[in-house]
């Protein structure tokens, strides 16, 4: 999660403060209404693993080396990155790699002329197996810095190590955290190898899967079919979903975010202060691929293929760099099984178009997978089965030059994990829902107008034999709406934009509800209620 920057003491009484009556020449720094991450009162480490600026594309690389006083177990691994950039620059995207294996995508804020920070907090826990030893580190950020283009974007990224010691236990991580040795092909589809070891007992893949580049699928919930005179084109329109097959036979299926990164759908005064859900921290999309245990654990190297289902063939703009996390049985030196069920729906899409002053096109999809395997372990015999189901639907609106331009989407991803052994049988149900609803116009004067609505949700429980053992819901929701004249010199834009952020998170004894609101570029709110 982000860290969210100390605001003054006087929004911390949830009291409202005057703004401008628009944008200045300078404003807030970037701030973000998520927890930060918790953390116990141990023995804490830090180590810087990347301290730059970038000014091209040209990657940072350099070498980590463990913290010599907090050992190797670790009950919290946290990552921090801070950033800086002033004058003029677009959202950049960028990646930090430990070992080749990726711990964080990101993007960049777009600065003011005298220049913002910001910071991002993750928790990296699970990727500890990595950090025990000494790794390459690979960062980079690109950007293209000339005479109109002139923000350089500094970083610093550091781990802080959090010790077991006392009463604070060691985390409960993967034993391997792997990647996948293969090429993307330059457009969606990324093809590796990947050989677990033979005694891996969960094996879970994590996809960071994110449409940029600037082109059409940047904005891929927006593209529309052949027939419909829309400037972004795709053949069965904007339904996208990200498969991971293994040796040609679909693995896994998961619902992408729609991210907006910080100069989305057109309005960069939308987003100055607070910006959209995951910008700056791109959760990765989980695939639980235990069920093809039995079958990875064979000694032999298999093809894992990662794709991008509704992008138009041979078009670039997505990448999805991959993770595999492995669990092994310890007390074993060789897990054997097999795939037992593989039953996959057929993938549903429609489009409808319908044309008029207002272009009008509506769009369904949604595709069903269940997988079942079971493993011979040193505890016995393991069955995991893993159903998921994706849908989506969106409305598209735009008249005549796209001078007014609006969307009304929801996509679902459920997914649900059995495992089944010994004792009563474990069920994680996990429903995602994200939500876009955004409108740009262009009126009188050149007058630009966006005004947006997004929700990144998160409902899961866990079950032991019927009986609830653990639950959370998350609820990130975000409501902007920003204007400013076009095509004329900065001082005479006369932007306005308000933005508010509500994150809640909750869970057994826990609650987390945080209000930030935003007027101008100044933070007008900063409200707690639990």
């Amino acid at each position: 999660m982000l860290c969210a920057v100390t605001a003054a003491l006087l929004l911390s009484t949830g009291q409202a403060t005057a703004a401008p009556a628009e944008f200045g020449t300078d404003w807030h720094d970037p701030v973000t209404a998520g927890p930060p991450v918790a953390t116990p009162g141990t023995t804490s480490c830090t180590v810087t693993v990347a301290e730059t600026e970038f000014r091209d594309y040209t990657p940072y690389k350099s070498t980590y080396a463990p913290p010599e006083r907090c050992g190797d177990r670790w009950n919290k691994v946290v990552l921090r990155l801070q950033g800086s950039v002033a004058g003029r620059q677009y959202d950049r995207l960028g990646y930090l790699r430990i070992g080749g294996v990726e711990v964080l995508r990101t993007s960049t804020p777009e600065p003011s002329p005298k220049g913002i920070s910001w910071s991002v907090e993750k928790d990296v826990t699970r990727y500890a197996p990595v950090l025990r030893s000494r790794q390459p580190v690979e960062m980079l950020i690109g950007n293209l810095v000339n005479d109109t283009y002139t923000g350089v974007i500094k970083v610093k990224a550091t781990l802080t190590f959090y010790r077991a010691e006392g009463r604070v236990p060691p985390a409960a991580t993967p034993d391997k955290v792997l990647t996948l040795d293969g090429a993307q092909d330059g457009g969606t589809v990324y093809e590796g190898t990947l050989a677990t070891p033979r005694n891996s007992e969960r094996i879970v893949a994590e996809v960071y899967a994110t449409g940029s580049g600037g082109g059409c699928e940047e904005f891929w919930y927006l593209t529309v079919p052949d027939a419909a005179p829309y400037s972004c084109k795709a053949k069965d329109g904007p339904h996208r979903e990200v498969r991971v097959s293994v040796d040609g036979r679909l693995a896994g299926i998961a619902a992408p975010f729609p991210a907006v990164w910080t100069g989305g759908w057109s309005n960069p005064f939308l987003w100055y202060v607070i910006p959209g859900p995951q910008a700056f921290d791109i959760r990765p999309l989980e695939y639980d691929l235990t069920p093809f245990a039995g079958l990875l654990n064979d000694g032999r190297p298999h093809t894992v293929t990662v794709s991008v289902a509704g992008v138009p063939q041979g078009q670039s703009g997505w990448s999805t760099p991959t993770n595999v996390l492995v669990w092994q049985d310890a007390a074993s030196d060789r897990v054997t099984g097999a795939l037992t069920r593989h039953e996959e729906g057929s993938p549903t899409g429609t489009t409808a178009y319908e044309p008029g002053t207002e272009h009008r096109l509506t769009s369904e999809g949604g595709h069903e997978l269940t997988v079942a395997g079971y493993l011979d372990t040193s505890h016995g015999r393991v069955t995991t089965t893993v159903a998921r189901e994706v849908t989506a639907r969106s409305v598209h609106r735009w008249t005549e030059g796209e001078t007014t331009d609006g969307l009304t989407a929801r996509w679902n991803d459920d997914a649900n994990v059995t495992t089944a052994g010994r004792g009563p049988a474990v069920t994680t149900r996990t429903h995602r829902t994200y939500t876009l609803d955004g409108t740009t116009s262009v009126g009188a004067g050149d007058r630009l107008r966006t005004v947006m609505a997004m929700g990144d949700g998160a409902q899961t429980v866990t079950l032991r034999g019927g009986r609830t053992v653990a639950w959370s819901r998350l609820d990130d929701r975000y409501t902007g709406d920003a204007a400013y004249t076009q095509n004329v010199p900065r001082d005479q834009r006369h932007a306005t934009g308000v933005s508010r952020e509500r994150y809640r998170l909750y869970g057994p004894g826990s609650c987390y509800d945080r209000t930030l609101a935003t007027a101008q570029g100044e933070l007008t709110e900063d409200r707690r209620a639990c």
